[in-house]
């Protein structure tokens, strides 16, 4: 099975590529919304959260109240560094084991949705990085329109991520959605032409697991090769 990794900055488009993709019938692990199911009432991470942060991040109901923590985390460095350490371990292990369950399904193509994929460290098991990108003018505007929030607000937001131009660098394929709906449609299509030809032998590797095994050790172990050679400076 093809791993797929999607991400991209926050406003850039990426959640309505992974919404397109989902139409196709490709299995999506939607990495926000397991971040809301292991912050749900009586989980042990919201537990640990209100342990650090406070009853006050909490509505009446028991609930997280998203906004006032991410008032929070925004714009305090190391509060977001104390959240992620706590988040983070929970959301890649739900995300792991969703990944097998659709292995165990048969499924040739997986695609999972992080905006995180890059600073957590997640596209090293990757086996496709697909970043969507904007410019940062773009973003800036689409996000204060869809949250109606300040300049500083929504620089804060951004900021607290990766700049998605040094996403870029780790991005097999890039899905550029400065464009109008229809030219990221246009680009969506080829995406999925591309990873049906990329999936390969997928039926093999899925009726023999050591040769699917060692299919995904090789692919992971070019990849990494790949990624030295990047990183690798020039020689004077």
């Amino acid at each position: 099975m093809l791993v797929v990794g999607l991400t991209g900055g926050i406003a850039t488009g990426k959640s309505t590529v992974s919404a397109q993709l989902k139409s196709f019938g490709f299995p999506v692990v939607d990495a926000d919304l397991v971040a809301r199911q292991i912050v749900e009432p009586g989980t042990p991470v919201l537990a640990r959260i209100v342990q650090h942060f406070g009853e006050d991040i909490l509505h009446p109901d028991g609930t997280l109240n998203r906004p006032k923590l991410g008032s929070i985390v925004f714009n305090d460095e190391s509060q977001r560094l104390v959240l992620n350490g706590i988040t983070h371990p929970a959301i890649a292990r739900n995300m792991f084991w969703s990944v097998v369950t659709y292995w165990l399904k048969g499924h040739r193509i997986c695609i999972v949705d992080n905006p995180l994929l890059i600073e957590g460290g997640m596209y090293k098991w990757m086996g496709k990085v697909v970043v969507v990108y904007c410019s940062p003018e773009i973003q800036m505007q689409r996000l204060r329109t869809r949250d109606s929030s300040t300049v500083e607000a929504a620089s804060a937001r951004i900021k607290a991520q990766l700049p998605t131009a040094q996403k870029l660098d780790y991005a097999d394929i890039v899905v550029d959605n400065s464009g109008s709906p229809q030219d990221l449609q246009i680009q969506v299509d080829s995406l999925v032409r591309r990873l049906y030809k990329e999936a390969g032998w997928w039926r093999l590797c899925w009726l023999c697991p050591p040769i699917g095994l060692f299919s995904a050790t090789w692919t992971l172990f070019w990849r990494y090769i790949r990624r030295l050679r990047r990183q690798k400076k020039p020689v004077e």
